[in-house]
């Protein structure tokens, strides 16, 4: 066959036509199969518990019509609010504040703000419950913590309670950040029965893996029945990666925070108590650190020795 021929003819039957008493052993190309990002990231879920089908749920017009007015109204609130400066203050109000109360529990209306959790969401046995002090002033988080290992036999740990607040939602249910960098003190009024707990602080993340990325610090209480107030600067909080300390450390995102909890999983079976009066923010003027571990600088560039 002619070279001209040859060119003209398709890379499979150009290949038979070269080499017409050999079998061609071409291994089938199957297509490449990368696990989604949605089955790598997706929410835990217990060893042997069937997955949830989610249904799309009914609609109901007379809330719908009760929704629409409420976003118009939260939508209203906030354009009206600009004008007048940041989150609805004068200017100068907001660059002179030195402390802005986020939370405060004067009301049962105030818990619906917080969400309670424990390690019954993986089989555990620990319990929590959130309700109102003393003269409904306070939030009294109290339950019993069980380290009991569910037999699920793939479970490894367990025993811990949570109470963390609701993500702020703007109108139409688009998410909302708190923003705390005109601040550097977290500045807490609890009072607990001498255990340790920890603060887990949220902000918004870049990329869907970083959502478990996490803020952390330490609260000792002291018990007995004296209140205790607490101030921990910003700088002392370190990242943690669902449980896992974090090589790589940086100073947390204070302009876009989302959640606050509190958590409690000191190994130590029984009740618990924390009952906490308020939650801010401050600007302590005395506190000039800036980060309080060791940045690693990436990929560092090597001095040339002459």
């Amino acid at each position: 066959m002619s070279l001209p021929k040859l060119a003209r003819l398709p890379s499979a039957r150009l290949l038979t036509s070269v080499l017409p008493h050999h079998q061609l052993l071409l291994p089938p190309l199957s297509p490449l199969t990368i696990p989604c990002r949605t089955k790598i990231q997706r929410d835990y879920r217990r060893p042997g518990q069937p997955i949830e089908n989610k249904y799309p749920l009914n609609f109901n017009f007379s809330k719908g019509i009760e929704g629409i007015k409420k976003h118009f109204t939260l939508m209203k609130d906030e354009f009206f609010g600009r004008w007048v400066g940041p989150e609805g203050k004068p200017l100068i109000e907001h660059i002179l504040e030195q402390n802005l109360v986020i939370w405060e529990f004067r009301g049962p209306e105030s818990l619906e703000q917080w969400t309670v959790s424990s390690d019954q969401e993986i089989g555990g046995q620990s319990e929590a419950h959130l309700k109102m002090g003393r003269n409904d002033n306070t939030c009294f988080l109290h339950g019993k913590l069980s380290s009991t290992i569910p037999r699920d036999g793939e479970t490894r740990y367990s025993g811990y309670c949570n109470m963390r607040s609701k993500t702020p939602k703007a109108s139409f249910d688009r998410k909302k950040h708190y923003d705390w960098s005109s601040f550097n003190t977290l500045h807490l009024r609890v009072r607990g029965d001498g255990r340790p707990w920890m603060i887990n602080i949220a902000t918004e993340t870049y990329f869907s893996h970083q959502k478990d990325d996490i803020y952390n610090y330490f609260l000792y209480t002291r018990g007995g029945p004296y209140w205790q107030e607490v101030k921990i600067p910003f700088s002392k909080f370190f990242l943690s990666h669902r449980g896992r300390i974090q090589d790589s450390q940086h100073p947390i995102w204070l302009d876009k925070v989302n959640t606050i909890g509190f958590t409690l999983g000191d190994k130590a079976d029984g009740h618990f108590q924390l009952e906490v009066d308020f939650v801010a923010v401050s600007k302590d003027y005395a506190h000039t650190e800036e980060f309080a571990y060791e940045m690693y600088e990436r990929n560092p560039k090597r001095e040339r020795i002459e």
